[in-house]
């Protein structure tokens, strides 16, 4: 007999009283007024470019906290948008959604999005890998000869890229990322980025999660250049078991690692319709959010 599912899953929000500003892979946003915007992270999952039939039980919560965590640690270095997760703090019309947005959302402030991606590595895997292997370099990037699958670089690398609406994003160089937004601004972006993974990867190594890289996205705020959306999440991060880091092959992850090997395991064509998940799977992927949230803050998510 498979296995329940941990908890139900929250794949579509409802507000009928809303107006849905954005929906994308994971997370819903609705407007509130001029000045902010509501987040809500559901507990759908993509790979490959593509949403699954099947959710991860409480994946959206997991992520909201683990962004909220985040934001609150790297306050020193860069202000955030959020204003506040604190659902008693909510407008009065919101109070009525209180289990959909229980744990899974925040209010925040809209912010004018710079549309490229910050992404720092810090280890060679994924893509960049692929492109070390063919050319040595990363995203123009002169590299050492003889780098390993998975290994560290000697400093930790900006490889910005440009978001796309659907499909993957493109990685650019940072001469092209100077085109689009000027060179002091992405001076700015890139250094700023460099130093909150720095800060990020030295705390998560305590709590043995290696961050092997991830991305940010930044925007403008009456409080300047804003860290926004998501942060340092299993979904925008590449995370590793310091315990089991052996270079020169494949990591474990954190991540949604498992349901791709699903995937490639039963040979699906990478088309539409996606997939739905058994069970197990989706069990042994919310285990692994949740593990990842436990590390990182050494609480445990009420479940």
């Amino acid at each position: 007999m498979s296995p329940k599912l941990l908890d139900p899953v929250v794949l579509k929000t409802d507000f009928p009283d809303l107006h849905l500003h954005a929906s994308g892979k994971v997370r819903d946003v609705y407007d509130l007024d001029d000045q902010r915007l509501l987040f809500v992270a559901t507990d759908r999952i993509s790979a490959f470019d593509y949403v699954l039939a099947t959710g991860i039980p409480n994946k959206g919560r997991v992520l909201s906290q683990i962004s909220l965590f985040w934001f609150d640690f790297l306050s020193d270095i860069v202000p955030n948008h959020v204003i506040t997760a604190d659902l008693a703090k909510y407008p009065p019309a919101l109070q009525k959604y209180a289990d959909q947005l229980q744990g899974r959302s925040m209010i925040v402030q809209r912010a004018q999005m710079f549309p490229v991606e910050c992404v720092v590595r810090g280890y060679i895997s994924g893509s960049a890998w692929k492109e070390y292997k063919a050319t040595g370099k990363v995203c123009g990037i002169e590299l050492p000869a003889g780098l390993r699958e998975s290994d560290a670089f000697p400093e930790p690398i900006f490889t910005p890229a440009t978001k796309a609406v659907t499909g993957h994003d493109e990685n650019i160089s940072f001469a092209r990322m100077c085109e689009i937004l000027g060179t002091e601004t992405s001076s700015y972006l890139r250094d700023l980025t460099l130093r909150i993974y720095k800060k990020a990867a030295a705390y998560a190594r305590q709590r043995g999660i290696i961050i092997a890289d991830t991305k940010f996205e930044f925007g403008r705020t009456a409080k300047g250049i804003t860290l926004a959306d998501e942060v340092l999440t299993p979904d925008s991060s590449r995370f590793w078991p310091a315990d089991k880091y052996e270079p020169g092959r494949p990591q474990e992850s954190f991540d949604k690692q498992y349901v791709r090997d699903y995937l490639e395991q039963i040979r699906w064509n990478k088309q539409p319709p996606a997939p739905a998940l058994p069970p197990e799977v989706a069990n042994k992927t919310s285990e692994k959010y949740l593990d990842a949230y436990f590390q990182l803050t050494g609480r445990r998510l009420d479940v």
